[in-house]
């Protein structure tokens, strides 16, 4: 595992350097788009404005057992609300790497929905449906999200192409530095959105190979036999694109056992072998995986570990695997290698917790100088 000062040293340098050197970046992403509230779970209260927060998971979830048989009361209090969603938080942090984004989701139908009024102003933003709605119940040790996704079905192609349009869809895909399609667990015909794209739209696509990233976003939840279907689909855009398949350690143990492989890592050398096992039946150009600690990628069989920077007391935890994708994709875009585009996304994420804000290039490659304690 690569957890060297000099290196991250070394790879501020080349990322300043290359992103002075690059073409200006674009990037096609979609399709999903909720409206987040970031929670905490109330322990004690000493007054009406100063609380005790639940600390952990475990904690909550023994506060619920006890109340089997008994019933409880549960105050939730709004730390902010904000724009969510695989999709926008990943595409609005590629916006403040100076990328050109143009997006496409569920953001609120007929008209936008506000809170994605600030992402509206620094991307090209159009929405086809109304967004899901997320509470985000957030502790030291994770969080839980608990979605309302009844809006999520009208991400469709019928809609696409109705409300976008297929010329511009069109050409989109073909000419974006970057497409990004995420969220494929809470959007029920994702896969059959990618089966009309390969269908309809790649066949008459031309110019130079490209980068597609994905995520499945934790995909417990669905059935094997879909999880499967999905995976092909990826792989069949591997005769336009570079693919890059993104997973959190949950998503690859998950996918793991899909595809007949029952490691669950205890470290990162666990890890980089469930990487390289994963890619083998899954032969993506790239294949991340990104746990709080570190981060691995695997290309070819060859598997690239870099140590994280944990943050013992984060501002926000919800987007910090989004802004993970957009730094690894970022540093692809602009040719790094896959150890320091793990860097790139390892740091973007660190910035993020800490701050919750998205990181330009120039504090991106300031954080990998004044790697933080923790």
């Amino acid at each position: 595992m690569i957890q060297s000062q000099e290196f991250r040293t070394a790879v501020a340098d080349r990322l300043i350097a290359s992103a002075a050197a690059s073409a200006p970046l674009t990037a096609f992403v979609g399709l999903d788009g909720f409206v987040d509230e970031i929670l905490h779970v109330v322990d004690r209260r000493q007054d009406a404005d100063h609380f005790d927060a639940v600390p952990t998971i475990a904690a909550y979830a023994a506060r619920l057992a006890a109340a089997a048989g008994k019933s409880t009361n549960v105050e939730l209090v709004n730390v902010m609300t904000k724009l969510g969603g695989n999709g926008p938080i990943m595409a609005n942090a590629l916006a403040h790497f100076g990328i050109a984004v143009t997006y496409v989701g569920s953001l609120g139908w007929p008209a936008l929905h506000p809170v994605f009024a600030p992402f509206a102003q620094r991307a090209n933003v159009h929405s086809i449906c109304g967004p899901g709605l997320t509470d985000a119940l957030e502790f030291s040790d994770g969080k839980i999200m608990v979605g309302k996704h009844y809006t999520l079905k009208e991400v469709t192609w019928t809609n696409l192409m109705e409300r976008f349009g297929r010329e511009r869809f069109a050409t989109q895909l073909g000419t974006a530095s970057l497409v990004g399609f995420v969220n494929w667990t809470m959007l029920p015909y994702m896969s059959d959105i990618w089966a009309a794209i390969q269908s309809e739209i790649l066949p008459s696509m031309s110019g130079p190979r490209r980068r597609i990233f994905f995520d499945l976003a934790d995909p417990e939840k669905r059935l094997p036999e879909d999880i499967r279907r999905a995976l092909d689909l990826i792989l069949g855009f591997q005769s336009h694109f570079d693919c890059i398949l993104g997973l959190n350690e949950k998503e690859a143990v998950e996918i793991g056992h899909v595809l007949g492989f029952k490691l669950v890592p205890s470290n990162a050398e666990e890890l980089a072998v469930l990487g390289v096992e994963i890619q083998k039946r899954v032969p993506v150009d790239t294949l991340v995986i990104h746990p709080t600690a570190y981060a691995c990628a695997v290309s070819a069989g060859r598997a690239d570990v870099v140590a994280g920077s944990l943050c013992r007391k984060p501002r926000i935890t919800t987007g910090a695997g989004d802004h993970f994708n957009s730094g690894f994709c970022l540093g692809k875009l602009l040719g790094l290698s896959n150890a320091d585009s793990l860097l790139c996304g390892v740091s973007t994420s660190g910035h993020y917790v800490r701050t919750a804000e998205s990181p330009s290039i120039p504090q991106l490659a300031e954080f990998m100088r004044r790697w933080p304690a923790e």
